[in-house]
């Protein structure tokens, strides 16, 4: 739960909106705390921009993290408009350097608090906000190993104490396609009699994940040596030296050691998604639906991308061939 405590400077409208997103919309802590963050520098900017306080210049951040948002109630809402929107977009690219990513991320929040402010407490009567256009982003190929680079990685030299732990971690991350906090969240409960696993995902959406024999494996073989004298986190799956929860940190840290000893930089956990994805797409014969059901996306278009790395991968192999080059001009002039 949001409580006032945690958000002191917030006006209770605003604490009550990161609440509904919490507890209705099932949001994840991080979404949240992106709202506020996303709601107290949009406020601010607005109170600046109308002379409502002594900060001379927004770019000096000391000065706007004092701007206090404790004074933006439900009249002042009502004063906000799509145009304040479209300039703080602008502040938010030319002042701050946000990137599209960023700036789309800010568009959602003033769509979801303005829709909130309309539908849920019926302080406005039109949400300005609904016509608000999001930046246009970029849409670029995710990064990901080869099958030869993926089993590379997987005979590199696991070694030390917790080697069986490490190659389990690396093993479900290239099988199952899972984001770090997922596997981090893993409990040794959740693997099932029948070789699936329940995995919590973004919003503490579940979903059901089939274990192949790698997996398998690789976890009865991490299962026989796990710790069972003094577990702080007893359900945990994986542990760290101290015999709790292992941390998002410790695992980056196992997955960068295995990928330097096998030679590949450039890499990370999430890349390590993408590279199980895209195998499964490439020869798992996984269509997009369920490939979308296997890494917890919430709509297909965001799983339409490894379509198009599969595409992208056609149209180099065409372009490499050898023959790309020949010309008939110049064919014919050898032949005459």
């Amino acid at each position: 739960m949001i409580t006032r405590a945690d958000y002191k400077d917030f006006p209770d409208t605003m604490v009550e909106f990161l609440n509904y997103m919490d507890a209705i919309k099932n949001r994840s802590k991080n979404t949240v705390s992106e709202y506020a963050t996303d709601l107290r520098t949009f406020f601010r900017y607005i109170k600046w921009s109308r002379g409502m306080t002594d900060v001379k210049d927004p770019k000096d951040e000391e000065a706007f993290a004092s701007i206090s948002i404790k004074d933006c109630d439900d009249d002042f809402v009502k004063n906000i408009t799509i145009t304040d929107a479209y300039a703080f977009l602008s502040f938010c690219k030319d002042a701050r350097g946000n990137s599209a990513r960023t700036r789309a991320r800010k568009v959602s929040t003033l769509r979801d608090f303005f829709k909130f402010c309309k539908s849920q407490k019926g302080i406005i009567k039109e949400n300005p906000m609904q016509n608000l256009d999001s930046p246009k982003l970029k849409q670029t190929l995710p990064k990901y190993l080869t099958l030869e680079e993926a089993t590379d990685l997987l005979r590199s030299s696991f070694e030390g104490p917790h080697k069986e732990r490490d190659f389990a971690i690396i093993t479900l991350f290239l099988n199952c396609g899972m984001r770090l906090s997922e596997l981090v969240g893993l409990n040794y409960t959740d693997i099932k009699d029948d070789n699936t696993i329940k995995v919590t995902g973004k919003g503490n959406k579940e979903r059901t994940v089939y274990l192949n024999d790698a997996c398998i494996q690789a976890i009865n073989s991490y299962m026989r040596v796990r710790p069972v004298d003094g577990v702080i986190d007893k359900d945990a799956l994986f542990l760290s030296n101290r015999k709790q929860r292992i941390s998002p940190k410790t695992v980056q840290h196992i997955v960068y050691t295995a990928l330097d000893k096998a030679g590949l930089e450039g890499y990370s956990t999430h890349k390590l998604r993408h590279t199980a994805a895209t195998l499964m797409y490439q020869y798992g014969d996984a269509d997009v639906l369920v490939l979308k059901e296997i890494l917890g996306h919430e709509n297909v278009g965001t799983t339409q991308i490894y379509t198009h790395v599969v595409n992208d991968q056609l149209k180099k192999a065409t372009d490499n061939n050898p023959l790309n080059k020949a010309n008939i001009k110049d064919i014919e002039k050898k032949y005459k």
